[in-house]
């Protein structure tokens, strides 16, 4: 029977066990796959002691063991375990987070003194917005005069 375009893989083709197979043990299907999972728990389990056995016994070469020196080109682990994590120890910073951060100090600085009025720029806006006060109450001064002269004129006007 065609199915088209496409063939099916042969991979792709399952054999079912008959209950018949299955209780006569006769089934072609492999039954290794608990004994394969206990097999890699006991490695594991293998594995972790003979760490723990390792860091005992390791014995420090020349004069590391004298010197203690921290290469700043070393890599260093991206992820740290919880029970490796330091709580006391201080992390420096990098120098581009160090300039972020008086960066940031800087800009706070500098927009606190600007809401006080204390920089030349606050200055020079004060100045600005005092003058266009001033100039929109001279406007609506010379509106209201305005409207008063024609008020005045419609009341000539009527008489």
């Amino acid at each position: 029977m065609g199915r088209g375009k496409f063939k099916g893989k042969p991979t792709g083709r399952r054999h079912f066990s008959t209950p018949e197979e299955m209780l006569a043990g006769t089934s072609t299907r492999p039954r290794t796959f608990r004994k394969e999972e206990a097999e890699v728990e006991e490695e594991m389990s293998d594995v972790e002691s003979e760490e723990e056995i390792e860091d005992e016994s390791e014995k420090v070469k020349g004069a590391q063991g004298v010197i203690q020196v921290e290469n700043p080109n070393l890599a260093k682990p991206k992820n740290l375990k919880a029970r490796d994590v330091d709580i006391e120890k201080t992390t420096e910073l990098s120098r581009r987070e160090r300039e972020e951060i008086e960066k940031q100090r800087a800009h706070e600085r500098y927009m606190r003194l600007q809401e006080q009025g204390k920089t030349d720029q606050a200055k020079k806006d004060l100045e600005r917005l005092a003058l266009i006060r001033q100039q929109r109450a001279e406007a609506a001064k010379k509106r209201e005069e305005e409207k008063a002269a024609k008020e005045q004129k419609k009341v000539e006007a009527r008489k």
